[in-house]
Parts: C-alpha cells; structure tokens; sequence
C-alpha cells in the first residue's frame, strides 16, 4: 500500500521561507547552517535543509529548534507570525502568540 505525501500547509511554508531569510541575512551557505546543526547534535544535510527551504521536506519541530539555535533566534522567530496575516482575530492571534511562547521559550 502505498503511502501518500503529507502536504505541507501555509504555516509550514511560511516557516520554510523564514528559515531562508534568516540564514541568508546572516550569510551561511545550506551547508554552513546544516554543519552547524549537526554541531549542535541533531545531523542535518544541506540536502535536507535545501528540501526543508524549498518546501519539500517537513520540518519537524527538533529540526526547528536545533535550526533555531544555529541562526541564533529563537524558535518562535521561525514561525508564522498569526497576526501580519489576519488569519484569525486578534484575540486569538494574541492567545496563540502566548502558546507558542510558552511551549517555545
């Protein structure tokens, strides 16, 4: 039986291209950042990472904070930020900002 792909959604996209930027902005290569990770004790390829940015690859919560780490943001910096897009009320949006902080530090 064969398995079928899980799709990545918006936020995951949107984390995808923060990853980018933000390794960008700091002038690493993909392999820069994945030899960091790997530094960091959670082996990444720059094969997985170039995967993780171009949306092809899930980017499972581990990957997120050792990527964190190594571009030296937080966790929460990578996500989504809920309220520039107006996906939700501000109410909610404010209550999942204080999820994120708590569950991410």
């Amino acid at each position: 039986m064969a398995t079928r792909p899980i799709e990545i959604g918006p936020a995951g996209i949107r984390t995808a291209r923060n990853i980018e930027r933000l390794r960008l902005a700091r002038g690493l290569s993909q392999h820069q950042l994945a030899e960091r990770c790997t530094a960091l004790g959670r082996p990444l390829t720059n094969t997985a990472l170039s995967r993780t940015e171009r949306g092809r690859r899930r980017c499972d919560v581990d990957d997120l904070v050792v990527i964190a780490i190594a571009l030296g943001v937080p966790p929460a910096a990578l996500l989504p930020s809920w309220t520039a897009h107006g996906a939700v009320s501000h109410s909610a949006a404010q209550t999942l900002n204080r999820i994120q902080g708590a569950l991410l530090g």
